[in-house]
Order: structure tokens, then sequence, then C-alpha cells
């Protein structure tokens, strides 16, 4: 099967994500997920990427990168190398670590960005205990779920804003942000003074918590290379 082509353009902003071997947990512990964060610092640096938003899941993880050199394949084979290498060591196994190739979305920033910021930021809370499962979700597309009680809701915010493996708390400005974490750019796609961007940030990723999520734009992933207008091929 003839691989799909990357496109890989200086300026351009990127949906990576890769999933664990069968998929099996990619990050046992925190100390797993301590030491790849800071593989991903190296990798900022290394390859003079910007790091927009991450989230880490037991078996997965999505990175929202921009590019200033055209090296994302690179940048990510680098990366997860050299976390399996260590992986392998410090568990005492042997093999693939990740399920084949890292996927990746071409996004234009202006129009999808902080929807992607959003879909990005979520992931700690789709989880069936939530209401929000795969099958959850898949009967709000089909119009068939009633809205999620208050103390539901209030659940979710609570799962998302304590999630430590995430770039969510920094941008409501739970924490000072790495240095390797950018999220100026995305906070002021949101619009307002640069002292209410916070706000207004959290504001437009919490109120999904109680809406159904049905036009979520991370579903685009699965079928598309890109997300973007002509003004993207334009360019």
């Amino acid at each position: 099967m003839v691989r799909p082509l990357r496109i890989e353009k200086v300026g351009g902003w990127y949906h990576v994500t890769a999933r664990g071997n069968e998929p099996k947990a990619i990050f046992r512990d925190d100390a797993d997920r301590r030491h790849f964060l800071g593989i991903v610092a190296e990798m900022v640096r290394r390859f003079l990427l910007r790091l927009h938003c991450f989230v880490l899941m037991d078996n997965h993880y999505h990175l929202v990168l921009e590019l200033r050199e055209p090296n994302l394949s690179r940048a990510v084979q680098w990366l997860n190398v050299s976390y399996s290498v260590w992986f392998n060591r410090r568990h005492r196994r042997s093999g693939h670590l990740f399920q084949g190739r890292f996927k990746s979305v071409t996004v234009n920033r202006d129009e999808w960005g902080l929807a992607l910021s959003r879909y990005v930021h979520l992931n700690p809370v789709r989880m069936q205990t939530l209401g929000l499962g795969k099958q959850d979700r898949q009967v709000q597309r089909m119009g068939l779920s009633p809205a999620p009680k208050e103390e539901q809701v209030r659940e979710r915010m609570r799962k998302l804003r304590a999630y430590r493996w995430s770039s969510y708390r920094w941008y409501i400005g739970l924490g000072v942000a790495p240095a390797w974490l950018e999220c100026d750019t995305v906070l002021a796609l949101g619009g307002g003074a640069k002292a209410e961007q916070r706000r207004r940030n959290r504001d437009y990723v919490e109120t999904r918590l109680g809406k159904d999520w049905s036009k979520a734009p991370g579903r685009r992933s699965r079928s598309r290379l890109c997300w973007a207008g002509r003004s993207f091929w334009r360019a």
C-alpha cells in the first residue's frame, strides 16, 4: 500500500498522533510521562519547532506542532525512537512500542487552530465513566442522547482541570507554562484583550462539557490529510 504524502510546510501547523502497538499503553506511570515530556522539550529545541498543545493518554499522545523548517517526519521519528528505546530498556521489553507510522494532519491555523486545541485538550474526559466514551458519542451523533446531568458536567470539569499531562492547565493559568510550550498564539485566536484571553479559552473549552459532541472537529482527522480552505493551498 502506498503511504500517504506528508505535507511539510514552513510555518505550517500539524496535529500529530501516535498510538501504542496492539494498542497497549505507552505510558505505564508518571515516570514514563515525565521522561516523554523531557524528550518533547528536547525535540522542540533540536528541530526548532513550536509546540502549541499536547495531551498524553495511556496508549497514545497528541501534539500540535508548528514547523520552522520542513522537518516534521525527522522530528517525530526521533521523538518516537528515542522514547521507545528508553521505554523498552526501563520496562525490560523488546519490539515495537508504537503502532506503525505516526499520523499527522495539516491544519490551517486561522480556520481550525482554536477548535483543534479544544479537541486535544478535551481528550482526558472522553471516557465512558463520564458519559463520553466512544459508544456515548455515537449515540449523540444519532441525536438520541439526553442532556448530561449537572453533577456529570461538574465531574467532567473537575477531571479536565486536574489532569496533569496536558497543556490545558497552563492555558487557563493554573501554573506557569514551560519554555518549550507556546500558548499565546492559540489564546490570541480566541480574541479579546490579553488579560481576558485565558478566561475566554476556558469558557470556549468547558462549555463543550455540557453539550452534544456530534460535531467535534477531531472526527475529521480519520479521513482527511488536511483541515484547510483554499487560502492554505494558495499560500
